[in-house]
């Protein structure tokens, strides 16, 4: 870590700098947008509930009901519904085959479809948070701002892509989350210590909160290690040799969490389903079923909510990691899984694997999510205050996802400047 920060400092690699400052600046942007509230709406003093997942990844943006309050989520969702079309409707499977443009062709369908259901949530969120007495042209102007603050996220995000480091739409969302963990913090520490109490009450806080940053961190750890472990399937290749003669081996990685946070994406939009409708239709009825079964925070709700990751979990990491069309791909390149046929015994012995690995990779991403619920409620703590969670495993994946490509850009640069020297 020391070392690539001293590398990085050096007077050659001044353009990568100037890179990570580009990008500083896009994401500074991005946090000041969360502040600028959409002109004529009233504050939001209610408590989010089911929407809570849409503002955490906003930096406390849809709270703020700011003209970035639907983030990048629209995109997400479009980009999750084109990965699902591609598995049943010929034309996307085409052009998921056609290569790099095939992907591009897929990706600029995908940010259409990431507008308009960032006008669909726009509306719906005009209409739950101004009521019923404000008039169309009301609720069509926010309706138009919010979709507007999507498509200067999604524009900022290519721009970060292109002239900075990283992912530019994942690094906005884990700037976003990050810039909401101060104000956790503080929250906790006024939460736990009670400061206008007698020394030892002070003390015996002091010692919950430190207790609570040790746990904290402590998880993250643990998340980092789960996120980089993986399970390697050997590989060899008959019709390749070695240095010594012997057949060429590599390895086929199969990452234990592969559905990253996709399933929790799924069931999260899944459970917010019937309540944005108990909000449009404004039945006493239905919004008490809503409210006493279909929120994650009811013991029912919470028990939907879990299965709902763990077999998105599954669905996602098949639509990813094919065995079928894996076992066929490395026949044809005339590559074999030492011990194992080629062709339905490849097939089936990966499929075993996968089916092992993403039952633990499940558990444990259940496991997180179900974390800070739990811990909400036997906590008096505010809402804000929680352990685990989604935005924990995006701001790791994607912290650690920026670290490797640093740190490759760095390696190569000094490669070709060894191999330049000979």
């Amino acid at each position: 870590m020391f070392s690539l920060l001293k590398q990085l400092f050096r007077p050659t690699n001044r353009d990568l700098l100037k890179r990570i400052g580009f990008t500083a600046v896009v994401l500074a942007i991005f946090i000041i947008g969360t502040t600028i509230q959409v002109p004529g709406t009233p504050n939001i003093t209610s408590d989010l509930g089911f929407l809570e997942l849409i503002n955490s990844m906003g930096g406390g943006a849809l709270k703020n009901f700011s003209i970035f309050s639907l983030g990048v989520m629209p995109y997400i969702t479009a980009t999750i519904v084109m990965q699902l079309l591609q598995e049943i409707i010929p034309y996307f499977q085409e052009l998921s085959k056609e290569g790099h443009v095939g992907r591009q062709k897929i990706n600029q369908i995908s940010r259409y479809v990431g507008i308009v259901f960032s006008f669909i949530q726009g509306y719906a969120f005009s209409f739950m948070f101004l009521g019923k007495t404000a008039t169309p042209s009301q609720y069509l102007y926010v309706a138009t701002v919010l979709t507007a603050g999507t498509a200067l996220l999604l524009w900022l995000g290519d721009q970060i892509t292109q002239k900075g480091i990283g992912n530019g739409l994942s690094l906005i969302i884990m700037a976003g989350i990050i810039a909401t963990l101060p104000q956790m913090f503080i929250d906790a520490f006024q939460g736990l210590v009670v400061l206008e109490g007698t020394t030892q009450a002070i003390a015996f806080g002091i010692v919950k909160f430190l207790l609570f940053v040790i746990v904290y961190f402590a998880i993250i750890i643990g998340v980092i290690y789960v996120q980089e472990a993986e399970r390697k399937v050997p590989i060899q290749y008959a019709n390749k040799s070695g240095a010594f003669g012997s057949n060429a081996a590599s390895y086929v990685p199969i990452k234990v969490n592969t559905a990253g946070v996709v399933p929790v994406i799924f069931a999260s939009s899944l459970m917010a389903i019937p309540g944005l409708i108990a909000q449009l239709i404004n039945n006493q009825g239905f919004t008490v079923f809503v409210q006493n079964y279909l929120t994650y925070t009811t013991p029912v709700g919470f028990i939907i909510y879990v299965i709902f990751i763990f077999l998105f979990g599954f669905i996602y990491t098949y639509m990813v990691f094919k065995p079928d069309e894996f076992a066929k791909r490395l026949s044809e390149q005339g590559g074999y899984i030492p011990g194992i046929r080629p062709g339905e015994e490849t097939k089936k012995y990966l499929s075993k694997i996968l089916t092992r690995v993403t039952c633990l990779g499940s558990v444990f991403l259940t496991i997180i999510v179900a974390l800070p619920i739990i811990f909400s409620n036997l906590t008096s703590l505010p809402t804000s205050v929680s352990i685990g969670g989604t935005g924990l495993l995006i701001v790791v994946g994607v912290a650690l996802e920026t670290y490797k490509q640093i740190e490759g850009s760095l390696l190569s640069r000094n490669y070709k400047k060894g191999y330049k020297r000979r």
